[in-house]
């Protein structure tokens, strides 16, 4: 018999819009997360940056 996994939460990621499924690491701080990887969220930090050249 396969084993099922039941319905869990899921989120889409702030910066690429990946759906993240909840997992037990993120049990504790569910809706804190905001994003899928650390990748994500270097590049999402990054991109904040001001579109004004700095003077």
């Amino acid at each position: 018999m396969a084993h099922v996994k039941p319905i869990l939460p899921e989120k889409d990621c702030a910066h690429c819009g990946r759906v993240m499924v909840w997992r037990k690491a993120w049990a504790k701080n569910w809706e804190d997360v905001k994003f899928c990887s650390q990748r994500c969220r270097r590049e999402a930090k990054s991109s904040k940056t001001p579109d004004q050249p700095r003077k």
